[in-house]
């Protein structure tokens, strides 16, 4: 610039020069030729695998989210569309391989790059995807959890738990008001048997599945009116139920003193949650059928008992009958020989002994009546021996009936494995107990013991 402000003829030549020399495109131009590069550079498209993130299902609607890769503390993502037309055709792919798209889900998809002008964005667009790829990714985490905890020799720890033989006090997590949580509870009122559910509502699925199912575990766990816990939820597709893969949750299982039932409501596949977990079922409707068969078992086991102490009483009262009927029988047939053999006697000596007949019939006479009298003291004595016999015999069955052995206030501590506690010696610190009195149980833990 001149001192007058202007800018110099030669500065006016160059900057005309520049201009002349370098091309100048539009937006929409350079957008054509990012679009032209990189259909040149990936042909007709590419595969991508990566986790889906901020995905939001909406009916009869194009859908986006990001594919995103997390790999040494660095983060990419791109942003992916799924039209709706493309949705339609890969809905039978999905349902065959029983998926659903969701976050957190890992998956191989096919596609084109393009930057879409409006925004000025390069996004994916989704043309198909790999099922088999989610597969065997959800396969190879499972497998890696199995081994985690295996190593900690604590695998089937739940299995180990105590059942008590009338489970009435159950303590529920699944999804209040859903399909699993009505059929189970139903169910278990249809039965008549009066179970109480203590509910815990929890997620089934996403994000917070883990941590709040494992929370309701625990919880239930720590409680001491609880006597099973229940853990159940409805069909779904492979990455849905695969949340019961989780460590976290089987950790919660594993760690729990009371027993878990599942029902996860799956009819091939088994998950984590399963193979440790007491004992698992593939619907809810099927783990009410375990307890109330559990109850039942033990209502006709408690009555058999039962019908074995009557009959037992019975079969002692009946035999103490019989050998009571048998001693009068007895002492009558041998009174009666006494006085045959008497009267014989006197009948012989009458006709020798005349001259002292008055006299040897007033011996016989006072021989009978001793005699007669003896044999009603021993008929008595055999009599009241009989029947203290038969009274000792009523009162040792009645002792056998454990209730009124309980009323004394007696009491039957089994250790966690169902064993009955005789000794210091079957305990240890930090046992889990259960005591039956006569009108219920306690549950206690061992702090110590003193020989």
């Amino acid at each position: 610039m001149g001192q007058n402000g202007s800018m110099s003829q030669g500065a006016l030549e160059f900057d005309e020069q520049q201009e002349s020399a370098d091309a100048t495109l539009t937006v929409s131009q350079l957008i054509d030729e990012i679009n032209g590069s990189l259909a040149d550079r990936f042909g007709r498209g590419v595969w991508v695998s990566g986790e889906i993130k901020g995905f939001r299902p909406a009916a009869g609607k194009h859908l986006y989210f990001d594919l995103v890769e997390e790999r040494n503390g660095q983060r990419a993502v791109i942003s992916v569309a799924f039209f709706m037309g493309v949705q339609t055709r890969l809905r039978p792919k999905l349902a065959r391989a029983n998926l659903e798209l969701a976050d957190g889900v890992k998956v191989r998809i096919f596609g084109t790059l393009d930057m879409y002008a409006p925004t000025g964005r390069v996004s994916f667009k989704m043309n198909d995807l790999d099922p088999r790829f989610t597969l065997g990714d959800l396969a190879a985490q499972r497998e890696d959890v199995i081994r985690r905890l295996q190593a900690t020799g604590r695998f089937a720890a739940n299995q180990e738990t105590y059942l008590a033989p009338v489970p009435l006090n159950v303590g529920l997590v699944t999804s209040i008001d859903s399909a699993a949580y009505n059929d189970f509870v139903k169910h278990l009122d249809t039965a008549g048997i009066g179970f109480r559910v203590v509910e815990l509502d929890a997620r089934m699925q996403g994000e917070e599945c883990p941590g709040m199912v494992s929370a309701g575990i625990r919880r239930f766990g720590a409680r001491g009116d609880i006597d099973v816990i229940v853990v159940i939820r409805g069909g779904g597709s492979k990455n849905d139920l695969a949340w019961f893969d989780n460590e976290q949750i089987a950790l919660a299982i594993m760690d729990s003193p009371l027993p878990v039932l599942t029902g996860i409501g799956h009819e091939i596949d088994r998950h984590i949650a399963d193979d440790v977990a007491y004992e698992s079922f593939k619907t809810p409707t099927a783990v009410a059928d375990r307890l109330i068969e559990q109850v039942l078992a033990f209502r006709e086991d408690a009555e058999s008992v039962w019908d074995a102490i009557t009959a037992r009483v019975a079969s002692v009262v009946d035999a103490g009958s019989g050998q009571l009927d048998g001693i009068a029988h007895r002492i009558a047939r041998a009174t009666r020989a006494v006085v045959e053999r008497s009267d014989e006697r006197l009948s012989g000596s009458a006709g020798r002994l005349a001259p002292l007949a008055a006299s040897v019939v007033n011996q016989a006479l006072t021989r009978t009546a001793t005699a007669q009298q003896r044999l009603v003291v021993a008929t008595r004595t055999h009599v009241s021996r009989a029947t203290a016999r038969l009274d000792s015999a009523e009162n040792h069955v009645r002792l056998l009936d454990p209730v009124h052995t309980l009323a004394r206030g007696w009491s039957i501590t089994r250790n966690g494995k169902g064993n009955v506690v005789r000794s210091v010696a079957d305990t240890s610190p930090g046992d889990a107990l259960v005591t039956t009195v006569a009108d219920g149980t306690i549950r206690s833990t061992v702090q110590g013991t003193n020989p």
